[in-house]
């Protein structure tokens, strides 16, 4: 057997992210019995266990790992498919438009970078029309491969390439944003150690999938909290030189003197056909 169908994946990834088959029936929207009979089921056409059950719960097996994983890209992929082809027919564009693609970007990043590729592309003839998405730290990769984006503007050594054809645009160092009033303010460099620790500023921080790394710092769940957080002394943040754009008056920004270059790409899926994509990217790369 070397199909699966969509339903069961969804059935199966449901009950692997949950280890629990009541919550994974609830998530569904159905009943427990016949989930378990769709996974036994499932587990019998490929000819292998994908769960162990006993009294502790349930846990994943190896082969139940790689369907795990490999589970994800497929649903992504059908997923990805289903969205690009209604923007593509215009289906989820208020006016109908069929020439529009979406550009993931980090909110508040590569801004000047932004502003020129989005002007020269509107500057070329039949240009298609841009919706900007912006998002969170790391969510461009997502976005790529389900499909909610076309392209997507990633800064390495954060963002992961991998899986995707890509263009390198600016290569900048890395700033501490500090509270304008801090006594380290006013030094005109920094180290990543000295910004590691700060006693009365600890290092703000992001999620990274989902989860945030452990440390005393503040939770960020967006560019506005953190600019707050940084204005009022609660926090420290490690941006692109870039990011002076949307500094307020209350911050100050101070390079790192070894912290690594700070690398943009503009990236998009390597099966990707779309001559308004090939279009964009021939203009991100002349910039």
């Amino acid at each position: 057997m070397d199909t699966l169908e969509t339903r069961e994946l969804r059935y199966f990834m449901a009950v692997a992210e949950e280890l629990h088959f009541g919550r994974a029936a609830e998530r569904l929207g159905m009943a427990q019995p016949p989930l378990s009979r769709a996974i036994q089921q499932l587990e019998r056409r490929l000819g292998v266990s994908l769960l162990e059950r006993n009294r502790r719960g349930v846990s994943l097996t190896g082969a139940g790992e790689v369907l795990l994983h490999e589970g994800r890209a497929a649903l992504d992929a059908t997923t990805a498919a289903a969205r690009r082809t209604r923007r593509a027919g215009g289906a989820d564009s208020p006016d109908g438009s069929r020439n529009r693609l979406v550009l993931a970007v980090k909110a508040a990043g590569s801004h000047e970078l932004l502003r020129k590729l989005l002007d020269a592309h509107a500057a070329e003839p039949d240009a298609a029309e841009i919706e900007v998405l912006p998002c969170g730290l790391c969510e461009q990769e997502g976005m790529l491969r389900d499909g909610r984006a076309d392209v997507a503007l990633m800064h390495a050594p954060f963002n992961s390439l991998a899986g995707f054809d890509s263009e390198e645009l600016l290569t900048e160092g890395q700033v501490a944003v500090l509270p304008a009033r801090h006594p380290l303010a006013a030094r005109t460099t920094l180290s990543v150690a000295e910004v590691s620790d700060i006693p009365d500023l600890p290092l703000a921080r992001w999620p990274s999938h989902g989860v945030y790394s452990p440390g005393p710092g503040p939770e960020i769940h967006d560019q506005t909290q953190l600019a707050q957080l940084i204005a009022l002394g609660r926090t420290v943040a490690v941006f692109p030189d870039s990011a002076r754009a949307w500094l307020w008056a209350e911050h100050a920004a101070v390079p790192l003197t070894d912290a690594p270059p700070v690398v943009t790409h503009i990236a998009w899926p390597p099966h990707s056909r779309s001559l308004a994509l090939a279009r964009l990217i021939r203009t991100a790369a002349q910039l």
